[in-house]
């Protein structure tokens, strides 16, 4: 053995370390029985039964038994947010609105509303149009020469 050389096609598991799959369904003779190791009548002895990840055996229910808290606003509409940063940094010209911002991959939509926050520094005088601005973004916008304009009309 010391001067024969193994390969991966040699290689074996241990004796032991395997067993043979059970074939279901093949008589009496292979020790599963006249039910074919699916016991006795019920779905589960039938073809085509799948065991449900949320199915409990007729018991009540997981999702019935806890109390429903709360309601889901479906029609809630929650602003697009944008750090007077990015817009310093990804845009360029005096006015920025919701158009500009689109192109320069700051929002995802035109007709949600934007708001603007005071994360990060506004090195320029620009006029800046959105739906909304914090307190502090308006404010560094004013001392940097520009202006927080909201659009009027809808």
């Amino acid at each position: 053995m010391a001067g024969e050389q193994v390969t991966l096609a040699d290689l074996q598991p241990p004796k032991g370390a395997t067993k043979d799959r059970k074939r279901r369904g093949r008589g009496t003779g292979t020790g599963n029985g006249t039910f074919a190791g699916r016991g006795c009548k019920g779905a589960q002895a039938r073809s085509g039964y799948k065991r449900r990840v949320w199915h409990e055996g007729g018991q009540m229910p997981l999702q019935r038994r806890l109390p429903e808290r709360g309601f889901t606003r479906i029609k809630a509409v929650v602003d697009q947010v944008v750090n007077l940063r990015d817009i310093n940094d990804r845009t360029e010209g005096e006015r920025v609105d919701a158009e500009t911002m689109r192109a320069a991959g700051l929002i995802r939509y035109i007709d949600i509303p934007v708001k603007v926050l005071a994360d990060g520094e506004i090195t320029r005088a620009v006029t800046i149009v959105a739906d909304k601005f914090s307190r502090s973004a308006r404010e560094k916008i004013e001392a940097a020469g520009g202006k927080a304009e909201e659009p009027t009309g809808a």
